[in-house]
């Protein structure tokens, strides 16, 4: 199916958004609601598709959730209140349900299977069975080392495990089987990657330290959780298209409330003040751990970035769109130490390239990463586009778009309701409802 996409009207973005929940603390709320005693409640949960698989792979599992709209219920059944599904769970396309899963059914009394759609079926698992062997735990996975996965649950004993992929899904899944064995575990991460698991497990009753070197992480097994109240953010990595939308389209002015500022996933801003943006933050009042506030975007020229692996974690959804930016700042910018973009749902390095070239844009791919000739005015090659299935190249192309000259078609714009149903409702109140003609 194709899209015809807006084009930015002649004044630029303006108006004020509230983008929906974070996807990785909607995840996680359900994961560790699920595992806690009592009900957790749930509001501004995101109702993408891959979260919505988290929802029911746990509904298979035995726990009671009720959903009305974003507003969520969970009655945790407690640690090891899991029951045997009757049949495999269903992990859709979300790579986060199947890693994080992974790592909490590793501790379970059941064998679980785990299927996946073609694109997640593609994605490697090991970097999770693999360290998952280190608490005792077994995983089964296909000879090319990604689902259909099998997980037998045994009894775990503590592991003292060093990461050698920056991943917060691997860091999740280790953390999340650490609760189940006995003693302390120490994972030790490559570098600092976002830490919404080892939050929210605090703020539901388990002891998890995170060293001030920031990457040592202990974990003592077999907390009591207790179910709570969760008030999710805004999700940063969909405000990131609007975001780069303003710092895109000259006369631009927009703000988005209720944003999710953990430290660890602000990159996006970083970047673009690097580049010369115009972002200014407001902090909300701070009340479960998570950082919170609003975020003001004018429109300024931009110059070119270099980035390298040390940047990376906290900006590694966003990257596209760093590209993107690139494209249209004053001079050659640089990304590398991302080559973990070409195991996402799509080669995110390779498809990134072939959609910005479309725009005229002079884009080299590397092993791990992008050098990109930025240009004021981009000269339109082809006016179809194509997501590949992948919600945030979708979602990127719809930005890029707007700064287009000729009216944009994209393909595949299923894909963005994975993780932003609402993105082109959203899109069309700050371009005011601009219409291509």
């Amino acid at each position: 199916m194709m899209k015809i996409l807006q084009k930015a009207p002649k004044n630029g973005l303006h108006g004020n958004l509230t983008v929906p929940g974070d996807k990785s603390i909607s995840h996680r709320a359900l994961m560790i609601g699920a595992i806690s005693e009592g009900k957790t409640v749930i509001e501004h949960f995101l109702c993408g598709e891959d979260c919505l698989s988290t929802m029911k792979a746990l509904q298979d599992l035995g726990v009671k959730i009720v959903r009305n709209g974003n507003h969520v219920e969970v009655e945790g059944v407690g640690q090891t209140g899991f029951k045997q599904p009757e049949k495999p769970l269903d992990m859709g396309n979300s790579g986060t349900t199947t890693r994080l899963m992974m790592g909490l059914l590793a501790g379970q009394n059941l064998d679980a299977k785990m299927e996946g759609d073609s694109s997640l079926s593609k994605r490697p698992m090991k970097r999770v069975s693999e360290p998952l062997k280190r608490f005792g735990a077994k995983v089964e996975l296909s000879d090319q080392g990604t689902l259909p996965a099998i997980v037998h649950g045994k009894k775990l004993h503590e592991a003292t495990i060093k990461m050698d992929v920056a991943s917060a899904q691997v860091k999740s899944a280790l953390i999340f089987a650490a609760l189940y064995a006995d003693g302390t575990s120490t994972i030790v991460e490559k570098l600092p990657t976002r830490d919404h698991t080892e939050i929210m497990l605090r703020a539901f009753g388990a002891d998890v330290k995170t060293a001030e070197d920031g990457v040592t992480i202990s974990v003592s097994g077999k907390p009591r959780l207790k179910g709570r109240k969760v008030v999710v953010p805004s999700d940063i990595s969909s405000a990131a298209f609007f975001i780069a939308a303003a710092a895109l389209i000259p006369g631009s002015e927009t703000t988005f409330e209720n944003v999710s500022l953990n430290p660890t996933r602000t990159g996006i801003l970083h970047v673009l003040c690097k580049m010369g943006g115009n972002v200014s933050i407001v902090p909300d009042p701070n009340e479960s751990g998570e950082q919170s506030g609003t975020i003001r975007v004018k429109y300024a020229p931009l110059r070119a970035i270099e980035l390298t692996e040390e940047d990376v974690p906290s900006i590694i959804d966003e990257l596209p769109l760093v590209a993107m930016l690139a494209a249209s700042a004053d001079g050659t910018s640089k990304i590398t130490g991302a080559a973990e973009l070409r195991v996402k749902e799509t080669d995110r390095i390779a498809v990134t390239a072939q959609e910005l070239r479309k725009f005229g844009v002079e884009i080299e791919e590397l092993e791990d990463g992008m050098i990109i000739k930025g240009r004021e005015n981009w000269n339109v090659q082809t006016q179809k586009l194509d997501s590949h299935g992948d919600h945030r190249i979708g979602m990127m192309d719809a930005i890029a778009a707007l700064k287009a000259d000729c009216e944009m078609e994209l393909e595949n714009e299923a894909a963005i309701d994975i993780s932003y149903p609402t993105f082109f409702s959203d899109l069309a109140k700050i371009t005011g409802g601009v219409k291509n003609d």
